[in-house]
Parts: C-alpha cells; sequence; structure tokens
C-alpha cells in the first residue's frame, strides 16, 4: 500500500480518494475475488447495484486509471477491448501528465443505463498547454453472477464524446475557431447585420481565410481528425478572417433605409456598387422571405429605358435629340400600351424629353421602329449582354444571385413591351445598379463581394458617346424630372426611375449613381419608383 501511494503522490493522484483494494471486474458484488469469472454484459441484472457497491468499482477503476494501469482499468469495464484503446488514445491525444479524481458520489439509478447506478465524480486533466477540469460520470451494472463492471462508452472520458470521436490538447484544430467573415474595415463582422447574416454563413463555408491562430486548449476531434468543438481555452486566438467589399457604415444605412416608415413594410431590396470597380458595397432587404436584393427578379419596369436608349444610339445612330413622340397610348403587334399617369403627351417629344417624363410610348416607338427588324426583336438582348455585360455572374463565395432575362427571341406583344421593362425582361436590384455603374464608371464591372474575385468582362465597351449621352440624361431625371421629388439638388446625382405592372400591382424601382457610388432599389407593391424605391435611393446617396 505504501508502494502504491508513493507512486500515486508522483501522479498527484494520493489522497483525491481512499483507495479500494481487491475489486476488478469479474469481482463479485460481495467483494470477493472471482479471478476465473469475467462479466458478461449478455446477462446484466435488471436491479442495479447499491451505491456502496458502485462507488467501490468505480474508485477502483479510477484507480487503475490514475496510475496508468490502463489494461486493468479496461478490464473493470463491460468492453475491455474498447475502453484500453480509447484511455490509450486519452493519454495520448491530451498528452496527459497526470489525472486525478475527487469528490465520487453515488446518483443512485441511471437514467440513461437501464439497470446501472450513476456514479459521478470530478477529473482533474494536466495536459498540452494547461489543467484541464470537468465533471464526469460512469455507470455501474451489475450482473446475474453478481460481478459488477463500468458501462463503457466514450462519454466515460468526458460526457457527450461519442464514440468515433477523440479527444486532443495543444494547438486547437482550425475546424473548433469559426472564420470571421468581415466588411472592408477588416474588422466589422458581417454577421452583425441582418441582411448579411446567410450570405456571411455561405462564405464563411466557401471561402479561405486568411491570418488568425486557433490558440491553445482542449478539443473534440472526429474519426477524420477534424476540430467538432473547443471544449477549454487556454490561450485564446484569433479567427481568421474573409475579407468582403462590403462598406460597414454604408451597409448599416442600407438597412435602415429598407425599412423606411414610407414604405409601411412593404418588401424592398437594394444594392450599392462602387462603380469605379464593381464592389459590392451594401446589400440589404427587408419583408420577404428571400434576398429580394440579388435574388428578386421581377420587371424593371422604364428603368430598363436605359438600355434602350443604349441600343438606340448604338445600333441605330439616333441622339438624345431624336424624335421619339409621346402620344396617350400606342399599339404594337396589336398590343396596346400606355403611360402612367401624369405622363403629358407630346407629340413632338424628343427621346431625352421622353427619358425625363419617363414616357412608355416615345420607347416603343423608336424601339419597335428601330431596333426590330423583320420580326427579329434580339436588338435589346445583344445592348445588354454585350455592353451592359447581363449574364450569369458569381460574386464570390458560393453566394447565389439570380440572373437576369432579356430574351432574344421574343415574340408578339412583348417585342415592344421590352423596350419599357414589362415582358418577359426581368432584372433584380443588383443588375440595375450594374446598368446605373456602366453608365457612371463608362465600362462594365462585374459586381463582386469578395475582393479578387474573377470578374466577367462584358464583349463590348460602351462607347464614352453613349455614356455621355445617357449621363446627360440621368442627371435630367434627377434635376428635373421623374426623380427631382427625391434626389433634385443632390451633385452630381444620375438617375432613372421605374414603375413595372405586376398582376393586380405595381413595383416600384429606382436606379442612380452619383461621384462614389451607383444605386438600385426595388419596393415591392410600390406605387411609383419616385414614392417608394425614391426614399431607399436618397438614404444611400446621403448617409454614408
Amino acid at each position: 500500500m505504501a508502494g502504491a501511494c508513493a507512486g500515486l503522490l508522483v501522479l498527484g493522484g494520493c489522497g483525491a480518494y481512499n483507495i479500494v483494494q481487491g475489486l476488478t471486474s469479474g469481482a463479485s458484488s460481495d467483494g470477493g475475488p472471482e479471478a476465473e469469472q469475467s462479466f458478461d454484459p449478455a446477462a446484466v441484472s435488471s436491479t442495479p447495484p447499491s451505491d456502496a457497491k458502485a462507488i467501490r468499482l468505480t474508485r477502483t477503476f479510477l484507480d487503475n486509471w490514475s496510475t496508468r494501469r490502463l489494461d486493468e482499468a479496461a478490464r473493470d469495464t463491460d468492453a475491455p477491448g474498447a475502453a484500453s484503446q480509447a484511455l490509450q488514445a486519452y493519454k495520448e491525444g491530451l498528452h496527459l501528465t497526470e489525472v486525478s479524481f475527487e469528490h465520487i458520489h453515488s446518483a443512485g439509478p441511471s437514467s440513461v443505463t437501464r439497470g446501472a447506478t450513476k456514479v459521478t465524480f470530478d477529473v482533474t486533466a494536466h495536459v498540452a498547454g494547461g489543467t484541464w477540469s470537468y465533471p464526469s460520470a460512469v455507470a455501474v451494472l451489475q450482473s446475474n453472477a453478481h460481478l459488477l463492471a463500468v458501462h463503457w462508452n466514450n462519454s466515460v472520458l468526458y460526457p457527450g464524446l461519442g464514440d468515433d470521436q477523440s479527444l486532443t490538447a495543444g494547438k486547437l484544430p482550425a475546424g473548433t475557431s469559426t472564420a470571421k467573415v468581415v466588411a472592408s474595415d477588416g474588422k466589422t463582422d458581417l454577421s452583425t447585420f441582418p441582411s448579411l447574416r446567410d450570405i456571411a454563413a455561405t462564405i464563411r463555408k466557401n471561402a479561405t481565410p486568411a491570418g488568425g491562430n486557433t490558440g491553445t486548449g482542449v478539443a473534440v476531434l472526429d474519426d477524420g481528425g477534424a476540430g467538432v468543438k473547443t471544449l477549454k481555452v487556454f490561450t485564446k486566438g484569433h479567427a481568421a478572417a474573409i475579407k468582403t467589399t462590403i462598406d460597414a457604415r454604408l451597409q448599416a444605412v442600407a438597412e435602415n433605409a429598407v425599412k423606411d416608415s414610407r414604405l409601411q413594410d412593404k418588401a424592398a431590396g437594394t444594392v450599392a456598387l462602387d462603380w469605379t470597380n464593381g464592389h459590392i458595397l451594401a446589400l440589404a432587404h427587408a419583408g420577404s422571405d428571400g434576398d429580394i436584393a440579388i435574388n428578386g427578379i421581377k420587371s424593371p419596369g422604364s428603368t430598363m429605358k436605359i438600355v434602350t436608349s443604349a441600343a438606340l444610339f448604338d445600333q441605330a445612330g439616333l441622339t438624345p435629340s431624336s424624335p421619339a413622340p409621346c402620344t396617350d397610348t400606342l399599339t404594337a403587334n396589336s398590343q396596346s400600351f400606355h403611360n402612367d399617369a401624369g405622363v403629358r403627351a407630346n407629340p413632338g417629344s424628343t427621346i431625352a424629353q421622353g427619358f425625363t417624363v419617363s414616357c412608355n410610348t416615345s420607347f416603343i416607338k423608336d424601339g419597335f421602329h428601330y431596333l426590330v427588324h423583320d420580326g427579329d426583336a434580339s436588338a435589346l438582348h445583344d445592348e445588354a449582354v454585350s455592353v451592359f455585360g447581363m449574364g450569369s455572374w458569381s460574386i464570390g463565395g458560393g453566394v447565389a444571385t439570380t440572373d437576369p432575362s432579356i430574351p432574344a427571341d421574343v415574340q408578339g406583344g412583348d417585342q415592344a413591351a421590352q423596350f419599357i421593362g414589362q415582358g418577359k425582361v426581368t432584372a433584380t436590384p443588383l443588375v440595375m445598379a450594374s446598368v446605373a455603374a456602366t453608365v457612371r464608371g463608362v465600362g462594365f464591372h462585374q459586381p463582386i463581394i469578395l475582393p479578387g474575385q474573377e470578374q466577367e468582362s462584358a464583349p463590348r465597351a460602351i462607347s464614352a458617346r453613349t455614356a455621355g449621352y445617357l449621363q446627360s440624361m440621368m442627371r435630367s431625371v434627377a434635376t428635373g424630372g421623374t426623380a427631382a421629388p427625391r434626389l433634385g439638388g443632390l451633385a452630381g446625382v444620375g438617375a432613372k426611375t421605374g414603375t413595372a405592372e405586376e398582376g393586380d400591382h405595381t413595383n416600384g424601382w429606382l436606379t442612380a449613381y452619383d461621384s462614389r457610388i451607383a444605386v438600385a432599389a426595388l419596393v415591392e407593391g410600390g406605387s411609383s419608383g419616385v414614392d417608394s424605391a425614391g426614399y431607399v435611393v436618397r438614404h444611400l446617396l446621403t448617409e454614408r
């Protein structure tokens, strides 16, 4: 006994409890040795052992464990082979130098293991990097032959540890700490913004973090050695970061903008881009089941007149002063079209004037006359794809966006409707923000949310002539046209409003730019672009 205690003193285990010799796996319930007998897991009694007997066996098991007699400890269980391997893995994985147990008490019949008595205890383990203490428990069974055994599973090592899991100590594995997805400032966590939580989670799964370290502590590993959960931290690490293009300050503005009280809780989405490089600076949505800022695929209404005008300039050789009569109604391919309320007829209207007041008939007349040839109405599609880069984009990080649709083979009334952003033409706020950005930046830069993400290029750069024409017309819309009630007086702003019919309601659109950003907003159920999306866009242009 003295020798055994001396050994335990070296390991710091002597004194933690009184050692009881003689009880091993195969020991009888009255404490007498039964060397030739072993515990039969298939013959477990339905009667739990008494508290005293369960505690005695538990003390013996823990004594063997603490003094590194692991095979003997394993023989105290009902699965010696599995227990021996697991106890050895515990020692090696934690780089264990010492383990001790105290406060060993019976908790009565186990509520988890039928026919067992639960014995609780506290563990103190000296492992790589520090000291780890935790509460644990075992279930002690009794066989029909009155032999006792600790019921083995990996939760004996640590509560809740799966049989396909193990423990490690020291440098924490990468899988146990989550990389932060941050704004362009390198510190603001995107998950703090309601509109970006799902996007941040997607980026975290798909993008490669940079920098950071995991720190040291104790962790759970899966059967492949990957980190599952951190149990104890000795030295705190610094989470690796995935930096995005999001401007934290502008994102905060966008989050509030889509909840403007004047929208009356209507679903809204907005996107802001840096028009110099296509970086997504803000992305927010509210009041809808999905992210309508990047996936709200709707007819963009009169905001599409930007692309229609570009096609008239590039493919028909027209200018802003070219005639574009604004009549109350117009019939094309047997379909009748009308203007929004408040648009006055002007038979002598030009393209620029029709654009400023958003006259539908001006653009249907010129578009149908100059851009549809022998039933071929693909000119708008060609302009959208070739100059404005519309197509299938990857903004980075595995974040899904919905592609725009400007069909090349439209038929019937849709051949005319496309020129005012109706019919089969659809887009998202992300796409329409890119349209405004292409005009202001005199070139297409595919929107991205991760810096360095590969960007698709447009087959043909917008000409300086066409961009200049569009900038002049969009400036007129902001200063004295349909967007003036919200954007008038703002320096350097160009804009285009849109009101698109959808079923029994309309959706409000507005896209705009200033000296730094391009913005688009959509409000489902908005009566007009200026009186719905206009409020959202104004926030982004004035509050950053």
